[in-house]
């Protein structure tokens, strides 16, 4: 199977331990840059802090996207409480009920960095009998900073402040049977991919048929990343993201996803039926699923208005939005899809 699964590993725990909820990512996107350098690929920026790198093609009239996000779920200081506790506003679409008891940090305007835990207000059932039955939402979740703090005044004059930065602990784990657990996969595991994946083509010389671009997005959980810094003559976008697990679904943790249709409407039928017979013909295990509740970069760029073929493939990931897990399996699976795509004819 293509892809080296330890590289491919390494980069995962090394993106998932940088923080980066959406509006918070220059620090991810350097270090993304820097797994890069040394590489004959064109690397840019665009205006909102995202990377776009490019690798020129055969053809340079037909092109092809591929793009990933590196922004997470996250938060932002809403109130600093007169207990000198934290209040907060959530970053992206997820359940209070899945960070509380996460541990956390809080970023400064001025990059200040302290460590707390993220708590329901009535957390102790000593003293509060209702604890299990009190509503986990942005009225009773809190941060209990790891600080020498009892007031306003004194979480104040740490540099904290609203709109500060909270940043989730990923607590990256691979185990021996496989499995990585780490908040974050999504959708740092599918960056980890098309890094490797732009490596392995470069270190074995392989000539696309097509110029393509790679976009690492960074505000794809807040519903914009991918839809803009598109060429004219981009014909087809792949996002690469999670494919999501639950009841009713296709999708499980050692295939590769690929969907069929999310909450924005179903996906390009020729690209989706491209990638069903790669996977067919590469012997890569895989699934075609529909995720009932999901947006993707390559869906944002349809409501922008390009005109082009979109697709949505990843890793299966259990439990999205939560405490995240996938394994090796579905990741390798996923890279030998991409493997092969890149290399392809344009299903249209």
């Amino acid at each position: 199977m293509k892809g080296n699964i330890q590289t491919i590993t390494d980069y995962i725990e090394t993106l998932v331990n940088i923080p980066s909820p959406s509006g918070y990512t220059e620090e991810v996107i350097t270090r993304v840059e820097e797994l890069l350098l040394n590489r004959n690929v064109i690397v840019t920026r665009n205006r909102k802090g995202g990377l776009l790198v490019t690798l020129p093609g055969k053809d340079k009239t037909r092109h092809r996207m591929l793009t990933a996000h590196v922004d997470t779920l996250g938060a932002m200081v809403k109130e600093v409480k007169k207990d000198g506790r934290l209040r907060l506003t959530n970053i992206g679409g997820f359940r209070w009920n899945a960070a509380e008891g996460e541990y956390c940090r809080v970023i400064t305007s001025s990059d200040k960095r302290y460590t707390g835990t993220i708590l329901l207000h009535q957390a102790s059932v000593h003293v509060y009998k209702n604890a299990g039955d009190i509503k986990r939402d942005e009225k009773n979740m809190e941060v209990r900073l790891d600080e020498k703090v009892d007031s306003k005044k004194g979480t104040e004059q740490l540099g904290i402040q609203p709109g500060d930065f909270v940043a989730f602990e990923p607590r990256f784990e691979k185990t021996a049977s496989g499995y990585i657990k780490s908040r974050h996969l999504d959708d740092k595991a599918s960056v980890a991919l098309l890094i490797h994946l732009i490596n392995v083509i470069e270190t074995e010389g392989i000539v696309l048929p097509y110029t393509t671009h790679f976009l690492i997005s960074n505000n794809e959980e807040i519903g914009y990343g991918g839809n803009s810094n598109i060429s004219p003559e981009t014909e087809e976008y792949l996002a690469v993201d999670m494919g999501a697990i639950g009841d009713g679904q296709t999708t499980d943790e050692h295939s590769v996803s690929i969907c069929a249709k999310d909450s924005s409407g179903p996906y390009h039928f020729k690209l989706r039926n491209k990638l069903v017979e790669l996977a067919k013909e590469h012997e890569l295990s895989y699934a075609v699923d529909i995720y009932p509740y999901y947006g993707s970069d390559a869906s944002a760029a349809i409501r922008a208005g390009y005109d082009i073929a979109h697709g949505l493939i990843g890793p299966g990931i259990d439990a999205s939005h939560s405490h995240e897990r996938t394994h090796t399996d579905s990741l390798l699976h996923t890279f030998g899809l991409l493997y092969y795509y890149v290399q392809s004819e344009l299903a249209t």
